[in-house]
């Protein structure tokens, strides 16, 4: 099933989302790039999005935009384990390539313990 966070009503600021997501051991980065893939900091490997494990995903509020329309995911990196926050904006205004890692994360979400609220 894919991942979208269109139904998500959480509206956290993203500070708070990053720092609950970090409080549980996401403290990595990764990053969406074109053709629907991630980069992970913390090996710089690439990964197509649809191999990234996807923990927990909070819609976030922007300081001066309501309306702004960005998640933060908790995932993991294929390639090194590493456990990290992937940001990405969607919706209209969001660009290409954030809108394709979206759509190819695969929502493999379990009852994974994660404290922050998943969406």
């Amino acid at each position: 099933m894919p991942t979208t966070p269109d139904n998500a009503t959480d509206a956290t600021p993203m500070g708070e989302a990053l720092k609950r997501f970090e409080a549980e051991g996401f403290t990595g980065q990764l990053a969406a790039m074109e053709g629907g893939e991630v980069v992970c900091y913390t090996c710089h490997e690439r990964s197509h999005a649809s191999t990234i494990e996807l923990t927990a995903l909070i819609r976030t509020e922007g300081a001066s935009d309501p309306d702004d329309m960005t998640a933060v995911a908790a995932v993991t990196c294929p390639h090194c384990k590493g456990r990290g926050t992937l940001v990405v904006h969607f919706g209209a205004l969001a660009p290409p390539e954030h809108d394709d890692v979206l759509r190819a994360l695969e929502d493999r979400r379990t009852d994974s313990g994660v404290t922050a609220t998943s969406a």
